[in-house]
């Protein structure tokens, strides 16, 4: 009979406990993102007004370059998930080019600027959508949409233009209508019906259709008095019934000036960006824009900045800052901001206007 000694039962009580305590495998945590999943967070862009005609065609010319007046800014506006502009001269392949006055014509490879921006929606609902005539009109459409850029504000047909846009970025939907306060520019006494007009009853029915499609209501509004740093009273009566009817943001433009921002109702209106592309210099005001940035996660929006821009003959860039982090401005130019009485742009940090 074999027998244990006191010493071998203490080993044997010892090596058992061991094995009870020691440690097991743990599954590994389950990442936070799984692999090939992106987050819904999209950056969108929002510019002003652009022109591809009198001293900018002259200015590309002379480059031999159709990309020239996005050149600077293209890496910025490139790298958002949507970015997009108020087209002020349509694309036609017919038609003389004029070098002044205020028929505006773009050759149909300047487009190539557009591209190299990263340009996802043009607004094409502005007082120079038929400065080509109907074809003109139709060739925009095509043109702009050959090249994945989506025309708002006008189509084939006043029911497509009315439909709006939907673009999907990381599974949110962002919807996208377009208007104009005037579409004849003193050449047409008739109306194109493919050509939204600012008319308010109309964004209402717009607006609340596209919310069962869209996520996200963005409202482009070509509306407002021409140099004026204050918003009419119909361009805050058109940009409230948008936001009433559920969009999110109204984009402005046509005062070719910045104007102020406001929130409304949940919602948040930029009355005007002014210039992005354009020959204006014989005003500071013109030659002086802004780009909206909005950060979204989901259909939730982050955040909102502003970064202003200074026109040039050779195309926009970002405006310089001194050391002081103050805007560089003339006496003209910060008068002009202080007439905003709605308020004053978010500028991005360290960018606030000298005074």
């Amino acid at each position: 009979m074999t027998t244990i000694s006191a010493w071998g039962i203490f080993t044997l009580l010892i090596l058992g406990l061991a094995a009870c305590t020691a440690p097991r495998p743990q599954p590994s945590p389950k990442p936070i993102r799984e692999e090939g999943v992106e987050l819904p967070y999209n950056r969108l862009l929002f510019a002003g007004d652009v022109m591809f005609s009198r001293a900018v065609r002259r200015a590309i010319l002379a480059a031999h370059d159709p990309a020239l007046p996005f050149r600077k800014l293209a890496p910025l506006m490139s790298a958002a998930n949507i970015s997009f502009i108020n087209l002020e001269t349509p694309f036609s392949d017919v038609g003389p080019y004029h070098e002044h006055g205020l028929i505006f014509h773009a050759a149909p490879e300047m487009v190539a600027g557009l591209e190299l921006a990263g340009i996802s929606v043009a607004s094409t609902a502005n007082n120079h959508a038929r400065d080509c005539g109907a074809h003109g009109v139709e060739y925009t459409v095509d043109w702009l949409r050959s090249h994945k850029i989506a025309p708002v504000g006008s189509s084939e047909s006043e029911a497509v233009t009315h439909e709006g846009v939907v673009l999907t970025r990381k599974g949110i939907c962002f919807g996208f209508l377009g208007y104009t306060f005037d579409q004849k520019n003193g050449n047409w006494r008739d109306i194109d019906p493919r050509i939204a007009l600012t008319d308010v009853a109309a964004v209402r029915r717009d607006v609340q259709s596209l919310c069962k499609r869209a996520d996200v209501v963005i409202v482009s509004m070509h509306n407002g008095i021409e140099y004026m740093p204050k918003p009419s009273k119909a361009q805050i009566e058109f940009a409230h019934a948008a936001i009433d009817a559920g969009a999110k943001f109204v984009i402005g433009h046509h005062p070719h000036v910045v104007q102020p921002e406001e929130g409304y109702h949940g919602g948040q209106i930029f009355y005007s960006l002014g210039n992005f592309v354009f020959d204006q210099y014989q005003r500071q005001a013109t030659q002086h824009g802004e780009i909206v940035e909005i950060s979204f996660f989901g259909a939730l929006a982050l955040t909102t900045r502003v970064l202003p821009v200074k026109i040039t003959p050779t195309g926009p860039e970002l405006e310089d800052l001194t050391a002081r982090g103050t805007l560089q401005m003339s006496t003209e130019l910060r008068a002009h901001r202080r007439q905003n009485l709605l308020g004053k742009s978010m500028l991005v940090p360290g960018a606030e206007p000298g005074k």
